[in-house]
């Protein structure tokens, strides 16, 4: 069995004292200057933009015609490994609707299927298992080889290559990795498949709670391992979504999660990257997943975003949080809900605007760049 080497993640409140590209390659677009004055990265280092950042979670997807264009015949997770693919994906909803960062198209899987999990996603259900991991032989079987083996340079060619094309066509808009948190990874790993309320995984975690450490060990190693391609290939700051931690309570996300999330981020904490921290349903978690290494939090659209500043002490940055049904709402009524959640977000050391959660498939994409043109203009 592996354990990391990885560092101990700086504090979140450190961030503004690491120069921009500390740890990173000379041609990268923090250190040759590219994206020197990107909005985005002030908000996120808690200095004043030039104009108020914002960008979508899902934006590079089935709300737009060309990325369903692009797609056509394509599986989801080999669409993520064709470079020239992913990145015209990745690119698309910047220059349609001049978004403040691009966000790389993946999937949170594909990881594990770099790493050798058999893994694949069913339309119309979602990430599928061939056999899910349940016990403690099986987590030993996935950690005869360790990420650092199974993820070579040579496996991640295909995300590494994909980072670069896209940099070198954004210019000066940053392009933000992305990467699932480990609880989501093992819950997809335990349950096999997506689910509601995860009950195997959360049994898993109490009933055997060294294979479950050993499981979110493993799957923090991977997915911090992946997140820290993205970066050290031109990534400007870096996400963790978790998906399903909304479905823990604060006890049990504190001692079974949280070590597990700040493992994953530890992979990119030398490198001087924003290190974002996303998770649905986590109102009740937010200082919680601060606390493992996030420089932002993100906040989903069920908490008001000047709430979710005061559970997070004023510390760090916030990102959100635009209820994603109302993008189906007449206009009015979405410009009043905009208006409201930049007010709320002031309060903030700084705030970068985005959806409480992904852009639905079935989204007018004017509408989007309506909300881009409104939140520039304010």
């Amino acid at each position: 069995m592996s354990t990391s080497s990885r560092p101990d993640p700086a504090p979140a409140t450190a961030l503004a004292s690491l120069p921009d590209g500390t740890g990173l390659p000379a041609d990268h677009p923090l250190v040759d200057g590219r994206t020197a004055d990107a909005p985005l990265l002030a908000a996120y280092r808690g200095r004043t933009p030039a104009r108020r950042p914002v960008w979508f979670m899902r934006q590079a997807g089935r709300s737009l015609p060309e990325y369903r264009a692009a797609r056509a015949g394509t599986a989801m997770l080999d669409a993520c490994l064709v470079p020239e693919l992913a990145s015209e994906i990745t690119l698309q909803p910047v220059r349609r609707h001049g978004v403040d960062a691009a966000i790389f198209f993946s999937d949170i899987v594909v990881p594990l299927r770099l790493a050798g999990v058999d893994v694949d996603i069913h339309p119309g259900v979602g990430p599928v298992l061939g056999s899910p991991v349940r016990t403690a032989d099986d987590v030993a079987r996935l950690r005869d080889a360790s990420p650092a083996e199974a993820l070579t340079p040579e496996v991640l060619a295909p995300v590494t290559e994909a980072v670069r094309l896209t940099t070198a066509a954004l210019g000066a808009t940053p392009l933000i990795g992305f990467a699932g948190a480990p609880f989501t990874l093992a819950a997809y790993l335990v349950e096999g498949r997506p689910s509601r309320d995860h009950l195997a995984a959360r049994t898993l975690m109490h009933a055997d709670p060294a294979t479950w450490r050993a499981l979110t060990e493993w799957a923090a190693d991977v997915t911090g391992t992946f997140l820290r391609a993205q970066v050290l290939a031109g990534a400007g700051a870096a996400q963790l979504f978790d998906s399903w931690a909304g479905s823990l309570s604060l006890a049990d996300y504190t001692a079974h999660v949280a070590p597990a999330s700040t493992r994953a981020l530890s992979h990119v904490a030398d490198l001087g990257v924003p290190r974002v921290h996303f998770g649905t349903g986590t109102g009740e978690l937010l200082a919680a997943m601060r606390d493992v290494g996030a420089d932002v939090v993100g906040v989903d659209h069920r908490i008001p975003l000047d709430e979710a500043v005061r559970r997070l002490d004023g510390r760090v940055p916030v990102q959100g949080n635009i209820d994603p049904a109302l993008l189906a709402a007449p206009w009015p009524v979405l410009e009043a809900h905009v208006r409201d959640v930049v007010a709320r977000g002031a309060v903030a050391p700084g705030h970068v605007v985005n959806l409480g959660h992904g852009v639905p498939p079935e989204t007018d994409p004017d509408v989007l760049t309506r909300v881009v043109e409104l939140v520039h203009s304010l």
